[in-house]
């Protein structure tokens, strides 16, 4: 015998939902899931992702991050970051909250750098500090823009 399963459901219908949006050509932000136990990681933590002729900038809002459970890593053009947000009043019974709205639990965040961007994978440096995890990304010397000069004939 097949179990109902609700998020299955709830999933479906979004599904149809956005399928019937992009008919009409209609663009929604994606659905986030938080930290809903057995479904995919939200878009957590927060980015701002910049760069400059030699680095590749990353800057992840993670107040609360235990970071001794920080993972980073870089694969071809694919920051992976993950970890845990362990909660915070673990003295605190379930049943005694009103509100619960700061998530717990772990999390992964594939991050897709610009395709025209090679990373030096050797000398990626990340630290975590007043709840940002700060990701330096240095470019490949054959990813920089390169001058090349004009000869007048």
């Amino acid at each position: 015998m097949a179990q109902w399963n609700p998020w299955q459901v709830m999933d479906a219908l979004r599904r149809e939902i956005d399928q019937s949006f992009e008919r009409t050509g209609v663009q929604l932000p994606p659905f986030r899931t938080a930290f809903l136990p057995g479904r995919a990681a939200r878009e957590y933590p927060l980015i701002n992702l910049h760069e400059d002729k030699d680095t590749v900038y990353i800057e992840a809002l993670a107040p609360g991050l235990d970071p001794a459970s920080l993972n980073v890593s870089v694969v071809r053009n694919i920051l992976t970051l993950s970890g845990e947000k362990p909660r915070v009043a673990t003295e605190v019974k379930p049943e005694a909250f009103h509100r619960e709205e700061r998530a717990a639990g772990k999390f992964v965040r594939n991050i897709e750098l610009p395709v025209e961007i090679e990373v030096d994978e050797s000398k990626v440096k990340a630290e975590y500090k007043n709840g940002l995890v700060l990701v330096t990304l240095p470019k490949a010397e054959k990813a920089k823009p390169r001058q090349i000069s004009v000869q007048v004939a």
